[in-house]
C-alpha cells in the first residue's frame, strides 16, 4: 500500500520564473523509509510542504494515507507528524513547557502531556536543560527539541525535512536511532536530507532530485551500481606508473585514469577481488611493489556527482521564502 503518493507535481515561485517542482512524482510504501536526496534548492522542502498540507501545488495530485492533501487537509494532519528545517518552538518558554504545550495541542490531557514531555526530554538528552528558556538553547538543542515535538503523539506517517541539521555527530546518531525505532514500530517515513551517509544509513529506497525533477530512484546499492561497480585503485612509485597502467588496463578491460600527483591508477572492475588478485600477481611478476592497493565501492557522493555533475551540498536556494505561522500536523 502506498502511504504517500505524489504524481506530476508542479510548483513555481517568483511569478512562474522559478520552477521548484517540475513534474515530480514519488511514492512511499507503508512502513518504509524513503529518503529524498538533493542539493539546496532542489525542491525537497517544497515536496514536504505540499504533502504536509502547508502549500498547494500549481498542478498535480498527492495523497497521504489515502487522503487527498488538497481536498481534506484537516484529515491528513490527524495522521502525520512533521519536523521542518527550522525549530518551531516558543523561545520565551522552557523546553518542558513547549513540549507540554504541544501535547495539549495534540489533545492529550495534562497528565499524558507531562509524561510524554518527560519521556522525550530524556530521549533527546534535554533533561538537564528542560527548565531553561529556549532562548538560552544552542542551535543543536533547539533542533532536538523541535524533533521531540513532532513525536509527541505517535504518527502513522512522519515527514522529516533535514532532521539532523545543526546536530553534532553524537546528536545525529541519537536521531538515527530514534528514527530506526519509529520505523520498527510501523511508522512510514519520508526523509529529506543533504547528508549522503544519512540516506545510506536509514533509507529503504532513495529518490534523487535535482532542479525539481526526479533523476534517479533505487536502493543505495542499486544507485551505487549505476556508477559502474567497484573501482580498483593502485598507488606506485613514479617510475612504475606506466607499467602499472598497462597491467590495470589489461585486467580491467578499461582505460585507467591516472593521478600523477598521488601516483594513483584507477579503473572500474566487474570481477572485484579476482581482479585485485590478478593485478597483484602481474605486478609481482613484473617486480612492481604497490605502495597501496584497494577495491573501492562507490559512495552515494559518487552517485550524485555522476548523475548531476555537482556535489549534493551545492546549488542555489530557490525555495519559497519561509512564512511565519504555527505548526501544522
Amino acid at each position: 500500500m502506498k502511504s504517500v503518493l505524489a504524481e506530476h507535481l508542479i510548483k513555481t515561485y517568483r511569478k512562474g520564473h522559478v520552477r521548484a517542482l517540475d513534474d515530480l512524482s514519488l511514492d512511499v510504501e507503508e512502513g518504509t523509509v524513503l529518503s529524498v536526496l538533493g542539493p539546496n534548492g532542489a525542491g525537497k522542502t517544497t515536496v514536504v510542504r505540499i504533502l504536509a498540507t502547508l502549500l498547494a501545488p500549481d498542478s498535480g495530485h498527492a495523497t497521504v494515507g489515502g487522503i487527498n492533501v488538497i481536498e481534506h487537509p484537516e484529515k491528513v494532519r490527524e495522521i502525520i507528524g512533521l519536523s521542518g528545517q527550522y525549530a518551531a518552538v516558543d523561545e520565551t518558554l522552557t523546553g518542558w513547557d513547549n513540549l507540554v504545550m504541544f501535547g495539549r495541542l495534540y489533545h492529550l490531557n495534562q497528565k499524558q502531556a507531562v509524561t510524554r514531555a518527560n519521556e522525550l526530554l530524556e530521549r533527546f538528552s534535554l533533561t538537564d536543560s528542560a527548565r531553561r528558556p529556549i532562548k538560552t538553547y544552542s542551535g543543536g538543542m533547539r533542533r532536538r527539541l523541535d524533533l521531540a515535538a513532532s513525536l509527541i503523539v505517535k504518527p502513522k506517517i512522519l515527514f522529516l525535512d533535514e532532521p539532523t541539521t545543526g546536530l553534532d555527530p553524537r546528536g545525529r546518531q541519537e536521531m538515527w536511532e530514534v528514527i530506526e525505532e519509529l520505523v520498527k514500530g510501523g511508522v512510514t517515513l519520508l526523509l529529506t536530507t543533504q547528508y549522503l551517509e544519512e540516506a545510506d544509513q536509514l533509507a529503504d529506497d532513495i529518490v534523487v532530485i535535482d532542479r525539481g525533477k526526479v533523476i534517479a530512484r533505487g536502493t543505495s546499492d542499486a544507485l551505487k551500481r549505476q556508477v559502474g561497480g567497484e573501482q580498483l585503485e593502485v598507488v606506485v612509485d613514479q617510475h612504475n606508473i606506466q607499467a602499472t597502467v598497462e597491467i590495470v588496463a589489461r585486467v580491467s578491460g578499461a582505460k585507467p585514469s591516472i593521478d600523477e600527483g598521488l601516483r594513483q591508477i584507477s579503473a572500474p572492475v566487474s570481477s572485484g577481488a579476482a581482479a585485485l588478485i590478478e593485478v597483484l600477481r602481474s605486478m609481482d611478476s613484473a617486480g612492481i611493489h604497490p605502495l597501496d592497493i584497494a577495491l573501492k565501492r562507490p559512495s552515494l557522493d559518487d552517485v550524485f556527482m555522476s548523475l548531476t555533475g555537482h556535489v549534493a551540498e551545492s546549488g542555489p536556494e530557490v525555495e519559497e521564502p519561509k512564512k511565519r505561522g504555527g505548526r501544522k500536523s
